[in-house]
């Protein structure tokens, strides 16, 4: 299961009030979390971490120092102060409507279409990344791409100094052998295919584009390199340090929809941080799923009908609409009521909603486990070897 280390001051701060560890460690369950080891009380709480661990694969949401206290936050109808809610919708588009992009435009070319066909991004803006927050982004970057995006095959993550960037931005197909770069944690030039064999990056990650005719390159308009996805940023636009302000987040990977929820989850991320989401257009020359010409953060998850009798019925409980609904909105979903049937809307975040158990699973989360009374089982079994 996936485990996660949290800065303390950062952690408290999006949550919007401090807790003491045993607090924590109850208020965890609304997420499946638990408290897997507490800082040192004699450090400064700048220094302190701690570290959580994930009991639920679904919500690749939780596996950030955002996401959990968003999920406590929700759930515990907090806010933080002096802040306004994030409205997400405000830079999420959608199948109807697309957010205004400026000239954050990147175009892909279609040569890769075969070898890594899709790519989301967003720009954040609004304030200096502190070494708290950048630690967190590496960690998230990790995180969503090894797990979630299967070692970085199906998803990768790269960020940018986007105030270097001139638009719009061209995601290519190369010549691995004639096309180079200076990589990160490099001071020299180096093939495509020589990171592959000769930087660290590059031999841990290789696999994924060693039999590739071409290799994805990432260039602004002047042609300037950002990454050669999903191996390596460069010493350049991709050096991101403390103290950068505005920056570009980008996603490339195989699966959209996998691509497209990532991608929606680091954006909710940065605005719960404070940031400012700005909408980048992408335009494909293929079909995504989602259409040619993507803006994204892009909301495109599918309402779950779910029966008030039947939620009842597998939570031995009575609960009223009201009461249903109650509980989903503290785990962040939004729904309407007609009748017996709840239309649950997953929050721009979540993408993990296959049925109506799920649906009564996050009741049970919103309502927490000790509001429901225990019963002992009424049938009783003996298990025995299968002959």
């Amino acid at each position: 299961m996936p485990k996660i280390e949290v800065n303390e001051k950062l952690f408290f701060n999006l949550l919007g009030t401090t807790l003491d560890y045993d607090e924590l460690e109850a208020r965890l369950t609304c997420g499946k979390a638990e408290l897997d080891e507490k800082p040192h009380a004699t450090l400064p709480e700048a220094e302190r971490t701690i570290k959580i661990e994930l009991n639920d694969t679904n919500r690749p949401d939780l596996w950030s120092t955002a996401g959990i206290a968003r999920q406590l936050r929700q759930h515990a109808k907090l806010t933080v102060r002096g802040a306004k809610p994030v409205d997400y919708r405000s830079f999420f588009s959608t199948a109807e409507k697309a957010c205004d992009s400026g000239n954050r435009v990147v175009t892909v070319d279609p040569g890769l279409k075969d070898i890594r066909p899709f790519m989301t991004a967003f720009v954040i803006s609004g304030k200096p990344i502190d070494e708290p927050m950048l630690l967190d982004i590496i960690q998230t970057q990790e995180k969503l791409c090894w797990n979630y995006g299967r070692k970085r095959r199906s998803i990768s993550m790269g960020i940018y100094r986007s105030a270097n960037i001139t638009w719009p931005v061209h995601y290519t197909a190369v010549d691995p052998d004639t096309t180079s770069f200076v990589p990160l944690a490099c001071t020299e030039p180096m093939t495509c295919r020589q990171i592959l064999t000769d930087h660290p990056k590059g031999k841990e990650y290789g696999w994924i584009l060693q039999d590739m005719p071409k290799f994805p390159l990432l260039i602004d308009d002047k042609k300037e390199v950002l990454s050669m996805a999903p191996i390596i940023n460069s010493a350049t636009l991709g050096a991101v340090q403390v103290g950068d302000a505005d920056l570009l987040v980008e996603m490339t990977g195989t699966d959209m929809p996998t691509l497209t929820l990532a991608t929606s989850i680091v954006a909710c991320d940065f605005a719960d941080a404070g940031y400012t989401i700005l909408p980048v257009r992408v335009e494909h020359p293929y079909d995504t799923g989602f259409g040619k010409t993507i803006t994204t953060p892009y909301y495109f998850q599918e309402p779950t009908k779910a029966s008030l009798a039947t939620i009842n019925r597998l939570l031995g409980s009575n609960l009223t609409a009201d009461e249903a609904k109650y509980a989903l909105e503290r785990m962040g979903c939004s729904l309407s009521i007609d009748g017996d049937i709840l239309t649950v809307r997953p929050p721009e975040y979540r993408n993990d909603f296959l049925h109506e158990v799920d649906v009564m699973e996050d009741v049970m989360m919103g309502m927490t486990v000790e509001y429901f009374t225990p019963t002992k089982p009424h049938d009783f079994t003996i298990g025995r070897l299968t002959p």
